[in-house]
């Protein structure tokens, strides 16, 4: 049986009610009786303490119906509140626990199911050609198009399925095809993927992957054509020559054989990428660099030359939200003097070349650079740039508001949880005092490094007051007749009654001094990490 996931909210409902994930039934029913005594709303009669009663007894009340429920008990061990929430159900209620554990055994099969099925990836492109030149002749303006799409969809944890096609038009002519390729993970260092091609280029493949070192990897496959009988022959090599940059060599054997030697070098700010190739019937090299002034635009320059090719190429792109990024290029070969528009979008891609001269006039080749070039850049710094910064301040502003009106109303909500606590801990603590048990003096409890510079402290400094709580009464609350007090192992302490998170994110602490018989101890505690007192290993 698969490992039980820790639910995400730090199994809040068992710090409600101060239990451990391990506690039987009659520990929740008592525990629920306890804390349904402070909280009960017929209690009080001052409206405001009436409203926080109704509140937090509404919580408590919730956490007992789903802890004292075996199967919806069993559901959120494993899933959280988020399974309760997402409709997952257990059907009839089942008797037996071994029913119930193959129930919960298949709720957590489909789970993991639809994880899988969320990483499906798809991808496509549209490439529209425009040609001004042609357009002027009276011929259309369209100088041809291709499409192609392509899914990858993981079927199992070992095996992905993808499925691709792609469609070219030029004049009345087009020609299309189809793929398949099904890759089998052999083990964490190898693969293999099955391929099929139906269309213009019919053939079936087979490739190998394996990492052969921990910086070096290897490909080898053969592939046969359908329609003449040819086979192909591939290798290739890559290797990490350093943290960023990546070596590869790649080989192949057929009717097209070639031998190619490229590298590629990426960081935070830069990439790069070169590539030198020679074939029986053809020659090249290529490169491009592409520079991110910011984490929104970024500039690129890219060339090619060879047999079959000529050109240089320069622009530039912005991220004009989350998922999406326009780019345009300026691209001056043999073909001519074009512009590039692209608009990336969550895998998919629309490329426009505009075709817009075959000549090479200095005169035009210039303008046709310099003007959109120059319309980009004011556009830039008066308009977008301006804009953005505006936008940004604001959510930003909204952002800080909003977690501090939440931060807010959760102190006070704490704070006015442990006054309902405060006269049941206070009997407690003058019980304990009387017996010389146990008394918790200072309770600390927030951000870990200002915990630890308010430990000094007779009391909590302005600067820190905000990112940390006093929680003294609740835990002589949770102080036991017998003089102990335990926090469990893998209970986020912000859950427990008259606790909140006061610094949602960074790591937090908790501190209590206390004092039994008449000697003082100090100790502290991670959020998740269990505490137990008083023990002697905590005497000052």
């Amino acid at each position: 049986m698969a490992p039980e996931p820790e639910p995400e909210d730090g199994r809040e409902l068992y710090a409600l009610l101060h239990l451990s994930p391990e506690s039987s039934d009659e520990e929740i029913r008592r525990a629920y009786r306890q804390f349904a005594q402070i909280y009960h709303p017929d209690k009080y009669q001052d409206p405001q303490m009436k409203d926080v009663a109704t509140e937090n007894f509404q919580r408590i009340r919730d956490a007992y119906e789903i802890l004292s429920d075996e199967n919806k008990r069993q559901i959120y061990d494993i899933y959280g509140m988020e399974g309760l929430n997402s409709g997952l159900e257990l059907g009839p209620k089942l008797n037996k626990p071994e029913e119930i554990k193959r129930q919960l055994e298949e709720l957590r099969r489909r789970k993991e199911e639809e994880k899988l099925f969320v990483h499906a990836r798809s991808t496509g492109s549209i490439l529209a050609n425009i040609s001004v030149p042609q357009y002027l002749d009276g011929d259309g303006i369209m100088g041809g198009m291709g499409m192609s799409s392509e899914i990858e969809l993981p079927v199992s944890k070992q095996n992905t399925v993808t499925v691709g096609g792609n469609l070219v038009v030029n004049g009345t002519t087009g020609s299309g095809a189809a793929t398949a390729v099904l890759r089998h993970q052999l083990s964490s260092v190898s693969s293999i993927d099955f391929m099929a091609t139906a269309g213009l280029r019919s053939l079936i493949g087979v490739q190998t992957f394996r990492q052969i070192s921990p910086n070096s990897t290897a490909t080898s496959g053969i592939a046969l054509s359908l329609r003449d009988g040819s086979v192909n022959l591939s290798n290739g090599w890559s290797r990490q020559l350093s943290e960023d940059t990546v070596g590869n060599i790649q080989l192949v054997l057929g009717t097209e054989s070639n031998i190619s030697v490229g590298w590629h070098k990426k960081d935070e700010k830069r990439s790069a990428a070169g590539e030198i190739k020679f074939g029986t019937n053809s020659f090249g090299a290529s490169a491009h660099y592409t520079h991110r002034f910011s984490s929104k635009s970024h500039g690129r320059i890219a060339g090619r030359v060879g047999s079959t090719a000529l050109d240089f190429e320069i622009g530039g792109g912005r991220r004009i939200s989350e998922f999406s990024t326009v780019r345009m290029l300026y691209n001056i070969g043999i073909q001519g003097v074009t512009w590039k528009f692209e608009l990336n979008r969550a895998g998919q891609k629309l490329v426009i070349p505009v075709l817009l001269s075959t000549d090479f006039n200095a005169l035009f080749v210039t303008g046709a650079f310099a003007i959109p070039s120059t319309l980009y850049f004011l556009l830039q710094t008066y308009v977008v740039k301006p804009y953005y910064l505006r936008r940004e301040k604001q959510k930003t502003l909204e952002k800080m508001d909003s977690l501090s009106t939440q931060l807010t109303e959760a102190r006070q909500a704490a704070k006015k949880s442990q006054r309902l606590l405060e006269p049941v801990s206070n009997r407690k603590r003058n019980k304990q005092q009387e017996s010389d048990g146990l008394v918790i003096t200072k309770a600390l409890y927030g951000n870990h490094k200002k915990v630890k510079e308010s430990s000094q402290l007779s009391e909590i400094d302005d600067n820190v007051a905000s990112q940390v709580l006093d929680v003294t009464i609740p835990l002589n609350f949770l102080v036991t007749e017998a003089g102990q007090l335990k926090l469990h192992e893998g209970i986020k302490k912000s859950g427990i009654m008259g606790f909140y998170d006061p610094c949602p994110g960074d790591p937090k602490l908790l501190l209590v001094e206390y004092i039994f018989h008449g000697r003082q101890y100090k100790v502290m505690a991670d959020d998740y990490g269990a505490l137990s007192i008083p023990q002697d290993i905590h005497e000052i």
